[in-house]
């Protein structure tokens, strides 16, 4: 596959992630309230660097969690605790680098407010 297409797929499979899964808009939607609040109090390159990389995990462990859940979807349609249990691992997994990540934010905007 050329790098073209593997970034095309990529693309293809953020824009469905997005289309379909309500959790990832939410990142999204506080990550653009984190980047308006970054412009609002100038913050410092260092900052900006360790936001955007909370902003980052968090929307890449949303996309992983989906691919996981679509994947087990599509290894079993009926229920199963081992499908069920990564399901919640993976959703485990996103709901903790959210709550570091506001932990993080709280630390870095507190200088600032």
């Amino acid at each position: 596959m050329s790098l073209v297409k593997s970034f095309g797929s990529a693309f293809r499979g953020f824009t469905a992630a997005v289309r379909e899964q309500r959790n990832l808009k939410i990142h999204l939607g506080v990550a653009l309230l984190v980047t308006a609040l970054g412009f609002w109090f100038d913050v410092s390159g260092t900052d900006w660097c360790i936001l955007v990389i909370m902003i980052g995990l968090v929307i890449a462990a949303e996309l992983i969690n989906t691919a996981l859940e679509n994947l087990t979807d599509l290894v079993t349609q009926e229920f199963h605790p081992l499908a069920g249990k990564v399901k919640d691992m993976a959703a485990a997994s996103v709901l903790v680098l959210s709550i570091i990540s506001v932990i993080v934010g709280f630390i870095v905007f507190y200088k600032y407010v």
